[in-house]
């Protein structure tokens, strides 16, 4: 890793880069007064307000097809997301492999919206402050590079973070009260519409967690539905009338709550030295470009199609093992110690995942 690197102009940049070649590029979301200097003196100044929202810190089902662990004590291996603990030997250490698919990627993307709509909506932030970006990997950045955030300490950062997560949130202070029977308006701002919303929705499907809201309350509020919905489209008072129990009801506000939070990393915003990945470059894990996304075209950005950099040729490796996967609109189907002739994107997410290699054939043509 060479850190402490500072350029006066891009061109200089680029020659080192040139010179260099790292696998991985990345810049400071900080200011400081020397930036080539050692850490204690930098002088720091202030620092961007970044966000990342990344697939590893959402639980989906698709990790266990295509994500795999091993134990770098004893090599006891498994599929998933990595234990605490290895199962054999109690190690702590693993080796892992994450994979991109469209499912976590989709999963991210509708983070990212959500945090973008909470950062326009309840922060004033407008869009042309906002600087949205695909990672490379697995994930989305937000960057707000707006003055007004720059002299904020990681303290000032950490409550904007449980903010975003909804942390400590009391449902008496965003307008429900279980007592009296009232709830905020569907059509409120801030986390007191989107809890409204959030649990009007909840109401409607009838699909609630046993663990989070206690047993039979899907039962009892199923029986109820069409009143609570009446009620609460007419706004009038409807929990108190209705028979589900004010426990019962903090249990819906309790998931609402989860389902509004916004699974984000909470170390990269409260770090206020942070480096992160530089726009239009490889992330080292992929081969596919860190890219800005305008934020009005997300829905349609496509990372695996979109973030491509190598476009061109094809690549013969031999493949110890890949999940199924897609690039460029193309599908590719399991590999298992075998050689394969591949378009160069693809080649080089199996290269870069670690689980193939360039073949002797293809070396000595090059």
């Amino acid at each position: 890793m060479l850190r402490h690197k500072g350029f006066k102009d891009a061109q200089d940049f680029r020659k080192f880069l040139q010179g260099v070649l790292p696998s991985d590029v990345y810049y400071s979301s900080a200011y400081y007064e020397n930036p080539g200097a050692e850490m204690s003196q930098k002088g720091w100044k202030g620092a961007d307000l970044v966000f990342d929202i990344d697939a590893d810190h959402i639980p989906t089902a698709c990790k266990q097809q295509h994500d795999t662990w091993a134990c770098r004590n004893c090599g006891t291996s498994g599929r998933g997301s990595k234990p605490e603990n290895c199962p054999k030997c109690r190690g702590q250490k693993f080796e892992e492999v994450s994979w991109p698919c469209d499912t976590c990627l989709e999963v991210a993307k509708r983070e990212t919206i959500k945090l973008k709509e909470v950062l326009e909506d309840d922060f004033g932030f407008s869009s042309h402050e906002m600087k949205i970006a695909f990672s490379g990997h697995r994930g989305y950045h937000i960057h707000i590079e707006n003055e007004s955030v720059h002299a904020l300490n990681s303290m000032a950062r950490k409550e904007i973070v449980d903010y975003m997560l909804g942390k400590g949130l009391d449902p008496s202070l965003q307008g429900f009260d279980f007592e009296r029977g009232v709830s905020p308006d569907l059509e409120d701002f801030g986390w007191r519409g989107r809890l409204a919303r959030a649990a009007y929705e909840i109401v409607l499907s009838s699909k609630l967690e046993p663990e989070t809201t206690g047993k039979g309350i899907s039962k009892s509020l199923l029986a109820q539905r069409e009143r609570i919905l009446e009620r609460w489209n007419g706004k009038g008072p409807w929990i108190i009338a209705l028979s589900v129990g004010k426990e019962k009801w903090a249990g819906v506000i309790q998931q609402a709550i989860e389902r509004q939070s916004i699974k984000l990393d909470t170390v990269v915003t409260t770090d206020i030295h942070r480096l992160i990945r530089l726009a239009n470059t490889l992330h080292g894990e992929t081969g596919l470009k860190k890219i800005d996304v305008l934020g009005s075209e997300i829905e349609r950005f496509d990372p695996f199609s979109d973030a491509i950099a190598f476009e061109r040729g094809t690549t013969t490796v031999y493949v110890r093992e890949s999940p199924q996967f897609r690039l460029a609109g193309v599908s590719y189907r399991p590999y298992k110690n075998e050689k394969a002739e591949l378009p160069t994107a693809a080649a080089m997410l199996l290269l870069c995942k670690g689980v193939a290699e360039i073949t002797e054939e293809e070396i000595r043509v090059q």
